[in-house]
Formats: C-alpha cells, structure tokens, sequence
C-alpha cells in the first residue's frame, strides 16, 4: 500500500478550498449594479464634490472587494475614482486596453445612447491581484456623467 506524505495531503486540501474561496472575494454583478445606484444615490443627496470626494477617498461605502466607483464627463475627463486618484482631472478620452480598445471612449458614447445603464467589456488591471484581468463594468448616466463599477472576471 503506497502512503500519501502528509505535507502533499495537506497542500492538496488547502489548493482544492483556496480557488473557491479566493473567487468569493470577487463582487458580483449585483454587487457592481447595486454599488452604482448607491453612488448615484450619495452623489445626489450630498452633491457631486462630497459624492466625488467619498469616491475618489476610497470611502470604504464605495468600495467592496475588487468593486469601486468611477466617474468620467462625457467629455471623457475623470471626475472620481476609487482606484487611482491621479486618473481624476485628466482627459482619458483617448485610453486604451492592452488589446488596444478605446474602452473611455466607448463608455462616453455608450452613456450618451443607453442613459438607463449598459455593461461594458475591455481589461483593466485588478487593484486586488495587481495583474490585467477581463473586466466587466455596469455604468448608469447621471446628468452629464457616467457612473461605474466593474468586476472583474
């Protein structure tokens, strides 16, 4: 009878559990519609400087997981984000996935043409595993900007 070393049993116990629960830790995508509305909901009762600010601020109402807030002009320009603040003022109009997809630029014309909310595919590096994932992104228009939340897949 050949016996298993107990190291090898245990590693395989711990892999079998660790992929599954590793995965829980990722929000869903009634996590990322819910997190919209209630961004959408803050900005709305407490104004877009305080509501940008919580965002940007990584107040933690606006963040879940690998979930956060974004919020861009349909210029374009960066208004709040709860991942990279340094993305806030600037025009990113023009930026592009590692695939070379223009995915700001279609969020602006997909909010200016589905204002009831639409999802969106492109890749974008997850703040959790710090490597460039396939991302999925929930946006809804407000006034003259988009609000967003993605997961990532």
């Amino acid at each position: 009878m050949k016996r298993i070393p107990v190291a090898g049993l245990a590693l395989a116990v711990v892999t079998l559990f660790a992929a599954p629960a590793a995965q829980a830790q990722n929000a869903t995508k009634d996590d990322a519609v819910a997190m919209v509305k209630k961004g959408i909901a803050f900005i709305k009762a407490n104004g877009k400087d305080k509501g940008y600010a919580a965002i940007t601020t990584k107040d933690p109402q606006f963040i879940k997981h690998d979930l956060y807030l974004v919020v861009y002009g349909l210029d374009g320009k960066g208004l709040a984000h709860g991942a990279n603040e340094k993305m806030v003022g600037r025009d990113l109009i023009d930026l592009k996935d590692i695939d070379g997809k223009p995915f700001i630029k279609e969020r602006v014309e997909l909010g200016k043409s589905k204002p009831g909310g639409f999802w969106q595919d492109y890749k974008f590096t997850n703040p959790t595993t710090k490597k460039v994932e396939p991302k999925q992104m929930y946006c809804e228009r407000l006034d003259e900007t988009i609000v967003c939340g993605g997961i990532y897949k």
